[in-house]
């Protein structure tokens, strides 16, 4: 095909699609992003393929593997349109019943519907769902409906027209100025004015500029960039356009993780289809703009999610970041004026060009606008990404959209902000989501990883955890952040291991200020915030753990102790069969017991003790209850 040379030549052919696609018609969407790919989404597309031929459907029915919708933990997830009948974890061998019934005799096949577990009520439709039907998804909507593949399947739904208008029908200032008034702010953890950074460059004097989309997501829990990177990367892309023209760049580059080869393959796809129907390249449909995107894989460094570390593994050295006397949107990329934005930020583009400001800005609190997405995950009911708009409560988003805790467990925190994000406690639950909200809270809004925690998690070890994690992300290029995590660490192990000691709690206090104060990037300024967040709300289990050497959750191995209950204990044997230290010993009809010297505190007999029995007990600062005498074993029945 050869590229379009007018707007108008784009339009007949986004015309010609759509009439050639007949609405009526059915269309399986299977999603085909990583986590249901994982699951076996190959082997049921593969499936409705050959079951599709082998009923001699193909001319009445469409099949298209789809990005993902959300739902990831009720994968593989296939909908059916356009009635939008949705089945989740369906296998290959659901296939022919799908197409038997549903697409040949238009009957829904309520095994595989959406069952809530609260009311046992089944839900037909997608939207249906309370997963799906309280959120907001403007943003991630789209990718459940096209082919991540397609270029045709982007234009019909609308893909590209915010290019042509903003290429055609308004000049660049007029672009920054949409975006500024629409009040987006970045995405990708900060929450800079996406406009006033547009701005800076734009009215930079260096006529070289760039703009980048930073996909390196390293966030443990965090799968919201790839999600949109491989279920839509035509959005992302036209944003990505959109902003080169605003600033009078013309030159992008996707730094996007070596972790995600689904989405390295889609987005390399993506930019050769709109190379070929001039949608990129020399004189963009005729506008006399010139713009080119070049794909970078980054190396696994968590710390190149920094910009200037991103912007130093671009130029081809080592991912390190380096001071900010000038922003990088007037000093950046090969010292030259660069709009570094993420994922999340460049796919809200096209949207506010084509809805405009004034429609984006009615969604969300005053300082924080539009939506947001969040991976959901952790003890939750329902995980998956979810689109919420700003201004929603954690209630809404945990009880509402989440599903609440599994196994009548108590909510105790969500983490929020990635690694170096805080822990908000069950006592604000109604906070509203917004940057400023979460900050003031001690959180951040991160790129927007959401980790929920029962009662069971212990708040010392997540610091613990999430510190560990940073020491070892960490480039090593600055002594605060470097030798500062390295202490905190081995400090907040030593706590979790009943090593901690008076003034421990108050040694990493002082390391924090340090690290804050005079780390060279955010990584190091923001790193203390998952232990001050948990001192500030959870200060007494610190103490726990120092002064008692309990842990209040019991889930510290060496501060914890495993007993058989002999009042309960029913000699059932499957303790002792599943104990992978042969730490158990009984035999039919005499009381167990637990050798503490050979149990390894694996947690094992605790969670197959059955609940009737409810004998293992799990025990913290406490002694263990010294054995009864082999004598008194014997259970009599």
């Amino acid at each position: 095909m050869m590229p379009f040379n007018s707007p108008e030549e784009l339009e007949i052919f986004r015309k010609d699609i759509i009439a050639k696609r007949d609405s009526a018609k059915p269309c399986i969407s299977v999603c085909a992003g990583a986590g249901c790919l994982a699951s076996g989404a190959n082997e049921v597309i593969a499936s409705f393929k050959s079951e599709i031929e082998k009923q001699k459907l193909k001319a009445v029915v469409d099949l298209k593997g789809t990005g993902c919708p959300g739902f990831c933990e009720r994968g593989p997830v296939v909908v059916i349109y356009p009635e939008e009948i949705c089945y989740l974890q369906v296998c290959a061998k659901d296939v022919p019943e799908i197409v038997t019934q549903t697409i040949k005799a238009k009957k829904v096949v309520d095994r595989l519907l959406y069952v809530d577990a609260a009311t046992g009520e089944k839900s037909v439709h997608e939207s249906d769902i309370p997963f799906y039907k309280n959120q907001e998804r403007n943003i991630i909507c789209n990718n459940i409906k096209i082919d991540s593949k397609s270029i045709d399947d982007y234009l019909a739904i609308g893909g590209y027209t915010a290019l042509t208008k903003s290429l055609f029908k308004m000049t660049a200032e007029e672009v920054v100025e949409e975006v500024k008034k629409s009040k987006l702010r970045g995405r990708g953890g900060a929450g800079f004015p996406t406009g006033e950074k547009w701005e800076g460059s734009r009215n930079a004097p260096e006529k070289t500029k760039y703009v980048i989309v930073n996909a390196d997501e390293g966030d443990p829990g965090a799968f919201m960039d790839r999600a949109l990177l491989e279920g839509n990367p035509h959005s992302i892309l036209e944003g990505l356009i959109i902003g080169g023209y605003a600033i009078g760049a013309r030159e992008g580059f996707v730094y996007v993780r070596q972790e995600y080869p689904l989405a390295v393959v889609n987005i390399n796809l993506a930019i050769k289809q709109a190379e070929t129907y001039g949608l990129l390249g020399k004189n963009i449909l005729g506008s006399g703009f010139d713009f080119k995107v070049t794909v970078h894989q980054g190396a696994g460094a968590f710390v190149c999610g920094e910009s200037t570390a991103l912007m130093t593994a671009l130029e081809g050295r080592v991912g390190e970041p380096r001071p900010k006397y000038v922003r990088s949107n007037i000093v950046g990329l090969w010292s030259k004026p660069s709009v570094l934005n993420n994922v999340e930020t460049w796919a809200n583009v096209p949207l506010i060009i084509n809805k405009g400001a004034d429609w984006f800005t009615q969604i969300g609190t005053e300082s924080s606008k539009g939506t947001k997405i969040f991976s959901l995950v952790g003890k939750i009911s329902n995980t998956g990404l979810v689109e919420i708009p700003m201004g929603i409560s954690l209630k809404e988003i945990i009880y509402g959209i989440g599903g609440g805790i599994p196994g009548a467990k108590k909510f105790k925190a969500v983490q929020t902000g990635g690694p170096s994000g805080g822990c908000i406690p069950a006592d604000k639950l109604d906070l509203k989501v917004g940057f400023d909200e979460l900050t003031q809270a001690g959180s951040m809004m991160g790129s927007g990883g959401m980790i929920v925690m029962d009662e069971d998690t212990c708040m010392v070890d997540v610091a613990r955890y999430f510190i560990n994690f940073l020491t070892e992300e960490s480039c090593g290029k600055c002594i605060p952040c470097r030798e500062g995590l390295r202490q905190m660490n081995r400090i907040l192990t030593n706590i979790t291991e009943g090593k901690g000691k008076e003034g421990d709690i108050e040694l990493l206090e002082v390391l924090s200020e340090t690290a804050m104060e005079a780390s060279l990037c955010a990584l190091g300024k923001s790193a203390p915030n998952p232990f001050l967040s948990t001192l500030n709300y959870f200060r007494t289990e610190y103490e726990a753990h120092i002064k008692e050497k309990k842990c209040p959750a019991k889930y510290c191995k060496e501060l914890i102790s495993y007993y058989i209950d002999p009042e309960k204990c029913s000699a059932c044997m499957i303790c002792f069969k599943k104990c992978p230290a042969d730490a158990v010993i009984g035999e039919k009809k005499k009381i167990h017991v637990i050798d503490q010297e050979k149990c390894t505190k694996c947690n094992t007999c605790f969670e197959v003790c059955p609940l009737k029995f409810d004998a293992v007990r799990k025990i913290s600062g406490e002694t263990v209850p010294a054995p009864i005498p082999e004598e008194e074993r014997m259970i009599i029945k």
